[in-house]
């Protein structure tokens, strides 16, 4: 296929994503603006093509091989389209853009093209907000980890607490660990972020595995952090200093000491186990 035909073919089947999956990215764009569980979802399509971008060279090596298996995983994919649709299902009509994506890759170029964006193409699923079942299946855990994080925090100072559930009980006030507050949120920027800098600091798939893994401990430590602090501020300032901007203020700044120990653990990693020439190369 020469370079005029490949930008016409490429050009068209953009078009045609675009028009079928209008009403779905519309509405992915706008739950971003709304969601800040999902607000990073704006770089991550940029991400992605930057990702897909630097394989540049290696996709022009590799030889092109249409696969008639990419008709019938973009079939697949239509048909997921079609079922969110109908059934008002946010998240299987998200899914299908990621399986609509490969097969035309896998239908028009192979499966070594395939294999080649295959990272790209699975990093672009960070963008899709968790359903709610999930979503809560997963906070809830986080809410009693940093709740009775912050409870043995405090007890440790010797303030009088007491904890039912994810509400701790002080003298002065009582503190409600919302789902907002569970941590859930950092710990989905925080993934991305531990995948984006694992990408970009080592090639070595461990490693990059280890940054990943290594946000879900850093975030239940910074938010169990961010409950203990709440709750000793409300203790010797009052109960105003859980509400309003010092709350706010908390959460962004439990944010940078996790991005910061992310990047340490990072740095650490690197040092124990440094990268070999091969690695390097």
């Amino acid at each position: 296929m020469n370079r005029r035909a490949l930008v016409i073919s490429g050009t068209v089947a953009a078009a045609a994503f675009v028009v079928l999956y209008w009403h779905v990215l519309l509405k992915l764009v706008g739950d971003w603006s709304r969601d800040e569980n999902y607000s990073h979802g704006f770089l991550i399509v940029p991400l992605a093509m930057y990702f897909a971008w630097e394989r540049r060279k290696t996709l022009a090596s590799a030889a092109p091989a249409p696969s008639l298996a990419g008709l019938f995983v973009l079939a697949g994919s239509l048909a997921l389209l079609v079922a969110g649709t109908l059934g008002a299902e946010l998240f299987v009509s998200r899914i299908s853009m990621l399986g609509t994506v490969a097969g035309i890759v896998l239908f028009a170029f192979g499966k070594e093209h395939l294999r080649i964006l295959g990272f790209p193409i699975a990093f672009l699923f960070l963008m899709i907000p968790l359903p709610a079942i999930v979503f809560n299946q997963i906070a809830f855990p986080l809410q009693l980890l940093a709740s009775r994080f912050g409870e043995m925090a405090l007890q440790v100072l010797r303030i009088p607490v007491l904890r039912e559930g994810n509400v701790i009980i002080m003298a002065n006030t009582r503190l409600e660990v919302a789902e907002a507050c569970s941590g859930i949120r950092s710990l989905i920027s925080l993934l991305t972020l531990g995948i984006t800098l694992g990408y970009f600091t080592d090639s070595r798939w461990l490693m990059r595995t280890m940054i990943a893994m290594a946000t879900i401990p850093v975030a239940i430590f910074a938010n169990g952090l961010r409950v203990a602090g709440t709750g000793i501020a409300a203790h010797y300032v009052g109960a105003a200093a859980a509400t309003g901007f010092l709350h706010t203020f908390s959460g962004w700044l439990m944010f940078v000491l996790a991005s910061l120990l992310l990047f340490a653990i990072q740095r650490g990693g690197a040092w124990v186990f440094p990268p070999t020439s091969e690695t390097l190369g």
